[in-house]
């Protein structure tokens, strides 16, 4: 049985008191792992240093992304420290051995409260993309919800693949965009950021057994008594709760 090394959110340290675009989680011999702040670009566009550029300047060292995180999207991500790592990341993925969990908040009521979302998924207007009711290629996305207060729900995903703009769709899908996304949402959202948040990562590197979690740290609604009191009991172990087979 791999030994098991967990990283609580406590042991987050700032990448320095003048960088509040990521945070570091984690540093290993062959990776990092960090917390990115919402709406930090992860590649670098528009002359701006994007979260994998920044990181790279501070610890002074190559990286090689091996997953990533839309824009509006926080928490954590995974970077190699070589190319053989990189590819080692890689096929872990694709075999789905790196588990992700994400959290998300939407108001109303969904068509579900719990279960899958499964569909194909085709490019729409505007850089969206939208759910078909076919399966040859489908996106996949099971979850849980709870309320955390009237209208407002809190929900605990665990995508078992990795589409682009998927948990964000899969939402939308059920009638519940997520709050302060403006792409699947409403335009003119008063919410101070998207509530979508890369929350727990667990898989196994050379033998040992990783798990690293990050509580969220932007949002009114994210660090809201009855979501952290959520996140702390009921989900604070997201790979220990049983979720349902598919049927």
């Amino acid at each position: 049985m791999p030994n098991s090394v967990s990283d609580p959110a406590a042991d987050i340290q700032p990448a320095s008191p003048a960088n509040a675009s990521y945070q570091i989680v984690s540093q290993h011999d062959d990776f990092v792992v960090i917390d990115k702040a919402p709406e930090v670009h992860f590649h670098s566009q528009d002359g701006h240093a994007g979260v994998v550029a920044q990181v790279e300047q501070d610890l002074n060292c190559k990286l090689y992304s091996v997953h990533r995180l839309d824009t509006p999207t926080s928490g954590l991500i995974i970077l190699a420290k070589s190319s053989a790592v990189a590819a080692k990341f890689t096929e872990l993925f694709s075999q789905h051995l790196v588990q992700k969990y994400y959290l998300a908040i939407a108001e109303g009521k969904p068509r579900k409260k719990q279960g899958w979302v499964i569909g194909d998924m085709a490019k729409s207007r505007r850089s969206m993309y939208k759910l078909l009711r076919s399966q040859e290629n489908p996106a996949i996305t099971q979850f849980f919800s709870q309320s955390i207060a009237e209208g407002v729900r809190l929900y605990l995903l665990k995508p078992h693949s990795g589409k682009t703009h998927q948990l964000r769709v899969a939402l939308a899908s059920i009638g519940v965009p997520i709050a302060g996304d403006k792409l699947y949402g409403k335009a003119d959202s008063q919410h101070q950021r998207c509530y979508l948040h890369a929350y727990t990562l667990v898989f196994e590197y050379l033998g040992q057994q990783y798990q690293f979690q990050s509580l969220p740290k932007i949002g009114s609604l994210f660090i809201d008594k009855a979501c952290m009191q959520q996140l702390q009991t009921e989900w604070a172990s997201p790979d220990a709760l049983v979720w349902p087979k598919r049927k």
